[in-house]
């Protein structure tokens, strides 16, 4: 492989990614940019190998963004992300026969919460409870652990959080917004049943990352072909709908400042 070429990371969750990837790497190679991808079957090896300069540039969820720039001491390169990475939010749904009309509430409550390692299901909406007075050590968990390494990205656990509330294992549960809209928008949610009570405040998901070090000729070929693809382009919109954007944008690392907070001081659980 030619050194010129951009060696991509992308970590497998669903079998589209390896559509996605190969229609991105061959808009790559119109736009002058040779690109090729290893796709992981988990975050914490592609980290790993990002920081090895194994591969040039990773697309990673927010957890791994931020141990990217952990662990390089804030000097790795943040590339790009997609319009809905920004502005990210989280929902605590809740069963209407469950007496949960406040965040107090929860105290004394089963809270069903997704995988550990799941920023929007879990990592965040504990952090958001916590800073708005919730006691978490009074509120029972019920966990679940699904697809644990792929930080969300599935999307299972959030969806066995919503069946627990279904069927009555949990009072509340928390989810990300866009699991909640989709299933609700599918007709998976009984909205007699199960009610969205609170929302989090907003946070970034994910970004491309590369180390300092990278080539620059890389860095601008791989900027110029990404801002390159255009919603009214028919082969690029084809694109970015599988990948659940509109268009891509700019780097911004504001949005992480909470999840930074939250792996600092890790709620109980």
């Amino acid at each position: 492989m030619s050194d010129e070429t951009i060696l991509l990371g992308a970590v497998a969750y669903d079998a589209k990614v390896v559509t996605i990837w190969e229609g991105i790497r061959q808009h790559f190679q119109n736009e002058g940019a040779p690109m090729d991808f290893v796709l992981f079957s988990n975050y914490e090896r592609q980290v790993e190998l990002l920081l090895k300069g194994h591969i040039d540039v990773a697309w990673n969820t927010p957890l791994a963004h931020v141990r990217v720039r952990q662990q390089t001491d804030d000097r790795s390169l943040s590339l790009g992300m997609r319009d809905s990475d920004q502005d990210f939010r989280s929902r605590l749904v809740v069963r209407s026969d469950s007496g949960i009309a406040a965040l107090k509430d929860l105290e004394g409550k089963t809270l069903a919460v997704g995988s550990r390692d799941s920023t929007q299901a879990r990592i965040l909406p504990l952090h958001f409870l916590r800073q708005e007075g919730v006691d978490l050590e009074q509120v029972r968990f019920l966990k679940f652990d699904t697809d644990v390494g792929k930080h969300g990205d599935t999307g299972t656990s959030e969806i066995d959080v919503l069946e627990a509330l279904a069927n009555g294992r949990a009072d509340a549960g928390t989810v990300g917004d866009l699991i909640w809209v989709n299933e609700q928008s599918a007709g998976h949610v009984d909205t007699n049943l199960i009610r969205s009570l609170w929302t989090t405040p907003p946070f970034d998901h994910c970004m491309f990352d590369a180390l300092p070090g990278l080539d620059v000729g890389k860095i601008e070929r791989f900027k110029k072909a990404l801002f390159g693809m255009r919603w009214d382009v028919p082969e690029h919109r084809r694109l970015l709908e599988l990948e659940g954007l509109k268009v891509w944008m700019p780097p911004r690392e504001s949005g992480y400042e909470s999840l930074r907070e939250a792996l600092a001081n890790p709620t109980p659980e």
